[in-house]
């Protein structure tokens, strides 16, 4: 049977009859069925936006672009870019989750708010391992409680192949980006590179924004949000919700530190210490199952003997810390361990 073209996305292979399922922006995410080659169905993800604005349909031809960059196994893939009739969309494959946005502005139970950020962590730590940058990581590019339970990253319009770059400053209201979740070095403000570390401190946003039902700051204009991140300390996730484990909210303080080279610099450290407290609990997790040679491989060996250690190195020093017994790090050998004492 012929295609009905009044039942297609201006003549395109995607029916109109599409379900919205959440705004990004200036962009909406929506459900649609799109038409195979051999006249089945399959379920897709479209992005409209909303208004055809230059710099918002060159971030999705970039998404586009990086399709073959991207693996379905935590990515949300993109399949074509149609531009017809003066309107654009981004056709994506469809995981069939829902975007984490829609399970904020309550304060997360703190075993589901572990098990997604493993999920989470893990999915950003294989798009680095990717040469890729997301640059916008936020809850509503964030896809989680998939049928097979994996988290996918979307909205790439803003990844960035490199693994260090400068960001110039441009006025306040053309950043791109998204302000609430931030990096300080993304506003072109400040002396330092984009880097991985740049989307940990997004993670670290969304992370207290997951265990306190709101976002660490607050700002009325795009001059106010740089000023929060760049200058201002964000109130400790435990001190709003008393029911929260100190090492929980470590995990949030260590993501986003200012500057940087302050903070946790790989996912894989961040997934390891979510994923330890999540299977074993915030009092027992470092001082039963957390080894010496796990706290090595999460920290690197490069501190000649004898070096005071370095901020990162203190990183997973909370976790050592169980009803108020202090343990602490030492370096020694030539590679950084912690160890019980």
């Amino acid at each position: 049977m012929p295609r009905d073209p009044s039942r297609t996305l201006f003549g395109s292979n995607v029916d109109s009859d599409i379900q919205p399922l959440w705004e990004d922006g200036d962009r909406a995410f929506c459900r649609a069925w799109r038409r195979q080659i051999h006249g089945s169905r399959a379920v897709v993800l479209v992005v409209r936006p909303n208004a055809e604005h230059p710099a918002t349909l060159d971030r999705l031809a970039h998404e586009c672009g990086l399709r073959e960059e991207l693996d379905e196994a935590w990515a949300v893939r993109p399949l074509e870019l149609i531009r017809e009739a003066g309107r654009t969309m981004l056709v994506l494959e469809d995981p069939c989750g829902e975007p984490l946005l829609n399970l904020l502005g309550i304060r997360m139970e703190p075993k589901r708010f572990l098990r997604l950020a493993v999920g989470i962590t893990r999915a950003v730590g294989k798009l680095h391992r990717h040469g890729l940058v997301h640059k916008d990581l936020k809850p509503a590019h964030i896809l989680v409680n998939c049928p097979d339970e994996q988290v996918r990253l979307t909205g790439f319009g803003l990844a960035s192949r490199l693994s260090r770059e400068r960001v110039p400053p441009e006025p306040a209201e053309f950043i791109a980006g998204s302000l609430p979740y931030m990096a300080p070095e993304q506003t072109g403000r400040m002396n330092r590179s984009v880097d991985c570390r740049s989307d940990l401190y997004s993670l670290g946003v969304t992370f207290y924004q997951m265990l306190t039902g709101a976002l660490p700051f607050t700002g009325s204009d795009p001059l106010q949000w740089i000023h929060c991140h760049i200058a201002r300390k964000a109130t400790p996730p435990v001190e709003k919700s008393q029911n929260l484990p100190e090492p929980i909210s470590q995990i949030v303080i260590n993501s986003s530190r200012k500057p940087p080279r302050n903070a946790i610099r790989r996912p894989l450290a961040l997934s390891t210490i979510c994923n330890t407290v999540w299977q074993h609990g915030p009092t027992t997790a470092a001082s039963t199952h957390l080894s010496s040679a796990q706290t090595t491989h999460l920290i690197g060996c490069s501190s000649p003997r004898g070096s005071m250690a370095e901020p990162r190195d203190r990183d997973l020093a909370w976790l050592f810390r169980s009803r108020g017994e202090e343990r602490r790090a030492e370096i020694g050998a030539g590679c950084r361990l912690l160890r019980h004492r």
